[in-house]
Formats: C-alpha cells, structure tokens, sequence
C-alpha cells in the first residue's frame, strides 16, 4: 500500500476553513448526509445520456474558472484517492450544482465555506446543494473528496479509462486516457464540453519512488514525502477536461527549443528510459510538425503551457500541451499508410495527428461531442496539410484522396445534440476531404490559408458549434455554403455527379443530394482535343452543355470528394 500521508495532511488543511473544521465526527455526518439523500444510482440509459449531455439549469448557472486537482495514486490496489478544489464564478441563479464522477470512483464530500453540503445521486451525475447564498459575478470555491478504483481502460484510448501496465524492465507504466467516456471517470468535474476552465488547472499527483508523473503544462516544482513524491504541474490557459491527463512511469526526459511565430517554445519529451536513444531521432517529427501547423494555422496555441510529447502504454491521445504517444517509434499508423499512397510512412502519423489537435479540440473545442467533427475533421485534414508542406501540394492532396478508402457513408457527421453522442467515424477521413474539397470551391489558396488561420484566431481559446464554424467560412469565402454543409455534414450520402454524351452535347446533374444543392466543378474535355480547364456550377436537375468538336469525354476534377455515373 503507497503511503498517503501527503494527501491526509492536504484534506486536513483543505478542511480548516477559516473559523469552521470538519471534525471526524462532522466526516461520519456528512457520509450519513449523503447517505439519507434520495440517491438513484441505477437510471435510465435515457436519462443518463441527456445529464451527461445536455446543458441541464444545474449547469448553466455556474462557470468554471480554475480546477485544484490533488491526487494520490496506490499502485497496489490501482486506486486513487483526493480532492478537486472547484473555482466558479455564479452567472444566473444558483440551483443545485451538478458534477459528474463516474462508479466505481465515490464522490465521499462536497464542502463550501467550512459547510458540509448535501448531495443527490443520479445515475453518475452528483446534485450538491448549496448553503452559502450564490451572488451573481461572485466567485466561490467547492472542495470535492473522492476515492476508488477508476475504470480499466481495457482497449485505450477507445474505450476510455486507467491503463495498467508494465515497461519492459517491470516498472510501472501507468496513463489516463479519456476523450470519449469523460474526465469524470477518474476524477469529479463538470463533465460537458461546453465550459473550460478559464484559468486552467493545478495538479499535485502523488506517486511512489521512483516513478515520474507527466501531466499537463509546466512542471512547477516536486514535493519529497519518503517514499513518495508529489509532482505539481500548471496550466494557466483554458482547457478542457478530457485533455487532463496523468502519466506515470520510470520517465527520461530531453528538451529542446523551438523559434516559433509567437517566439519560443519549450519542447519537452518523456520517455521511457530504454527508449531515449531511439526516441532522440523519431521526435524529430515534433519540431516539423510545429514548424508545419503554424504555417497553416497560426501559432501553436498555448506557448505559455509549453509543449510536452509524453510515451504512453496505449496508441495515443491529444491531451492539451501533454501529447500522449503509443506508436512504437513506426512511421504511418502502426506502421501502415492510412491512405496507401506512400506519403503515409514519411512521417509519424500518431505525433502529427495528435500535435494538431492541439489547434482543433484544444483550442478550439466542441461545445457538444455532436460536433466532434470540428475537431477531427480539421485535424484530419492537417494530415494532409503537413505532407503539402514539406513534400509540395500534389502530394498533399495524394495523400487526401487515398484516404477516401477509409470512408464508410453510413450515418451523417453531426451527431445527437444534448445525448453526448457523436456521429459517424466519417468525421476523420469524409470530414477532412470535405474540407479538401471546400478548398477547391474557394479557388484561392491564400485565402483558403487566411480562413484556416482565422479560425484560430477568431475562435482562439473557446468552445464553439458547427454553426458557428459554417458562418465563419461562408462569410469569408464570400460562398453560400448552407446546402454544401447539410449535404456533407448532415446526410450520409455522397453527391453523385450523373452526366452523358451525346450528339455534340453532354447533360449533367447532382443525385442523392439534399434539396437545393449546387456546386461547381472543375473538368477537362479528354478525347484528341486539347481543353483548358473549365467550372461547370451544377445543380439538381439537368443542365445541358456543348461538347467541343472532337471531343469524346470528360475529365471531372479529382479533388472534389463526390462519386461520378456516366449514363451511356
């Protein structure tokens, strides 16, 4: 059992607050308390979804601004035990305050001003009652002790949770990871996209000698406790939950300096320490990476938390300013092409795509999972972009269109608002030749380059919707983009490009498009004729156009993402 005198003298000092202590007495009452609460942890699928997803009245009413997370964590029985310390700030109204902390993980107190509050279960969303009046623009501290044993992620970072695991000298090698199933599966927050904590997060993670914690932002300093130690890392930029993350393990670390748009970056990397040779070389992908992304995007967004790349014992995952890697030191994914033209294995895929979220999921973040696409379709699509960079446009776009193996058509982009549910896994490979294709609409690579670092701009730092996102780039472009956004965003089929030849002329149209679809493509008449290329604006019926003499087909541009039927 790892010792946790650090954390017991930490919950002792939490709970002296000012002339008010929680005695032991005082702790007995507050179990019994929540105990005597009309608790329903068993709810329906139904209502679970909608309190996890939905921006409920007990939500709306108070704003994160700052999380306080002290941690210790016992190896032995893989169980965590600690505090969260919540700064919010009230904006409406105070109801009860809702947090979620998921089973079989407890939330054991909730205390404000020296006062034990009361706690309503449903399901694995906690109810507290506050007893302080809530003034309006006043802001207010709420400590949360929890214990348990978290979730095993059993196939990270999918399905979500605490992974397990030794290196290969029998060191413990320890990692969260949490995107879909939620932070409150290893820690009590407010579990929805929509509210970041402004003023970012503190940790104090607790781990035995002589393992090493990596969590986000910058490490601030490293407490001594005997056996253990208490690593305190600092972000100070918004950030949302998911991208909270713990690492632990026997870690090297190597650092270096990146003369960025926004000045200096610090690099820093933790491996495992039989890794540092090889990890010394493969990394070099970091530093092209940044160099990439800031020239399509802006400027990498938080200089201020650094940028860490952290071995992981699962593939990998986007936390914010920790970039967690699992790839086994492989170009590609795991060693293969997702798009199988080459221009894959030139690179790592898990340190590119991951790095980019930093711009797409941790700068700008989804307000609600439903429009997760946001995020991996643009990081997605940075794929291409960082082949474009470094190995010219031809290739990037090779690359883009490989991917389109990948896509499955079943079900839109967009999934359920306020049910924390996604949609199809098209919002990767579909979502980035969307975006690839907007590119060939707007005709304009500068402009097409403004847009993508308007966004990151425009929307630095803050949760946003598709809508949003939409307006954006309809504005810019100086496009009407509502049909093209319904047709890949929000029906799963593909635009089919139907056209003949015949008798000098050739008709074609848009099928399997939603109502009012028009677009314009590119195409070059083939057959003996020399043809410069020309745009033809299509809609849903027949449009009918000369074909030049000697002419015998037509080539239709291969970087807009649709299908093509030539009717004989």
């Amino acid at each position: 059992m790892m010792p946790n005198k650090w954390l017991s003298t930490a919950i002792s000092a939490l709970l002296v607050l000012t002339s008010h202590q929680v005695n032991a007495r005082q702790l007995i009452d507050i179990n019994n308390e929540i105990e005597s609460k009309p608790n329903t942890p068993d709810i329906s699928e139904q209502r679970q979804k909608h309190l996890r997803g939905a921006i409920t009245a007990e939500r709306a009413w108070w704003d994160v601004k700052h999380y306080q997370l002290s941690m210790a964590v016992d190896i032995g029985d893989r169980s965590f035990a600690g505090e969260n310390i919540i700064t919010y700030q009230v904006i409406d109204n105070a109801k009860e305050l809702q947090i979620e902390l998921q089973a079989p993980m407890k939330l054991e107190a909730a205390v404000q001003a020296g006062q034990i509050l009361g706690i309503r279960q449903e399901g694995y969303s906690y109810f507290i009652s506050t007893k302080e009046p809530q003034q309006i623009g006043q802001e207010y501290q709420l400590t949360l002790t929890f214990s348990g044993q978290p979730h095993e992620a059993k196939n990270a970072p999918w399905d979500g949770g605490i992974t397990w695991s030794e290196d290969e000298d029998g060191m413990p090698f320890i990692a969260s990871s949490n995107q879909g199933i939620g932070a409150s599966i290893w820690w009590p927050n407010k579990d929805h996209g929509y509210d970041e904590a402004d003023r970012g997060i503190d940790m104090l993670i607790e781990v035995p000698r002589p393992l090493f914690n990596v969590s986000n932002g910058r490490l601030i300093n490293i407490e001594d406790q005997g056996d253990s130690r208490v690593f305190h890392w600092r972000v100070i930029n918004p950030i949302n939950n998911y991208g909270v993350n713990i690492n632990i393990a026997d870690y090297v670390n190597f650092a270096e300096q990146y003369q960025g748009e926004n000045g200096v970056l610090d690099m820093d990397y933790y491996v495992l320490r039989a890794n540092e040779e090889k990890a010394r070389v493969h990394f070099g992908d970091a530093k092209r990476t940044i160099e990439a992304l800031e020239h399509w995007f802006g400027p990498y967004p938080f200089y201020q938390d650094s940028y860490k790349l952290v071995e992981a014992p699962y593939l990998g995952m986007e936390h914010q300013s920790s970039v967690t890697y699992g790839n086994n030191y492989q170009q590609g994914y795991k060693g293969r092409d997702l798009s199988e033209t080459g221009w894959g294995l030139k690179w790592d895929f898990l340190i590119i795509h991951e790095t980019a979220h930093e711009w797409f999921a941790n700068s700008i973040t989804a307000k609600d999972v439903a429009d997760l696409w946001i995020q991996e379709s643009f990081t997605t699509y940075a794929e291409g972009l960082f082949v474009e960079y470094h190995y010219g446009k031809a290739a990037g776009a090779e690359y883009l269109r490989g991917q389109r193996q990948n896509i499955r058509n079943d079900k839109p982009m967009i999934g359920t608002y306020h049910q924390h549910q996604v949609g199809s896994y098209d919002i990767y490979p579909k979502g980035a030749n969307m975006l690839h294709t907007l590119r060939q609409l707007i005709n304009d690579d500068s402009k097409w380059r403004e847009i993508l670092r308007g966004l990151n701009k425009v929307f630095y730092h803050q949760t946003v919707t598709t809508q949003q996102v939409e307006d954006y780039i309809a504005e810019q472009s100086g496009l009407v983009l509502n049909k093209f956004f319904d047709q890949y965003l929000r029906d799963s089929r593909i635009p089919v490009l139907e056209y003949r030849l015949m008798d000098g002329e050739f008709k074609a149209r848009w099928r399997h498009v939603v109502d009012g679809f028009a677009m314009a493509i590119p195409a070059k008449f083939t057959g003996g004729v020399a043809s410069d290329q020309q745009n033809f604006a299509l809609t849903s019926d027949w449009q009918t156009f000369e074909l030049p003499q000697g002419a015998t087909g037509i080539q239709w541009d291969k970087n807009h993402y649709i299908a093509q039927l030539l009717i004989e």
